[in-house]
């Protein structure tokens, strides 16, 4: 009985003449990598794509504001779009600058001093590019939120 056993495991590592287990391995890693390179070549035509389109939609837009039409905004601009929007982007920044807030206050206590490690610079950049984000999202929004009247002469 084990002398059957072990005729079954050498009948199945048995190689085909001719190939071995690296040219098996090298087909299967050509075969991952071109996989790998025809999905980024796909997300490159997506991104394409994509741009093309907002450069059209700038354009367009940058058309209708060089012609001068003052009519009331529809479509985007209308209040049951604006303001949700407006609020979703108002507590998206407060809340990323109370998160980064809320993990510099926790780094700096004394109880976790002993297990820091000295932040990166692109750690450091990175929390800077996000407070400066929310800070401009803040700006942006107090901008609408006073010149919206002004514009639209809204009563």
């Amino acid at each position: 009985m084990p002398e059957k056993i072990a005729s079954e495991e050498n009948l199945a590592h048995k190689e085909v003449p001719g190939e071995s287990t690296d040219s098996h391995l090298s087909r299967l890693k050509l075969l991952g990598w071109s996989g790998i390179l025809f999905a980024i070549l796909q997300s490159a035509c997506t991104a394409v794509i994509a741009i093309s389109g907002i450069r059209v939609a700038i354009g367009l837009g940058a058309l209708a504001a060089a012609a001068g039409i003052h009519a009331p905004a529809k479509g985007f601009h209308q209040d049951a779009i604006r303001i949700p929007m407006m609020l979703l982007a108002l507590f998206g920044s407060l809340i990323n600058l109370l998160v980064i807030w809320k993990i510099r206050t926790l780094r700096s206590k004394p109880a976790s001093q002993w297990r820091q490690q000295p932040l990166t610079p692109s750690k450091t950049n990175s929390e800077r590019l996000q407070i400066a984000l929310s800070l401009l999202t803040l700006i942006l929004l107090t901008a609408e939120w006073i010149t919206h009247p002004m514009i639209h002469r809204v009563r």
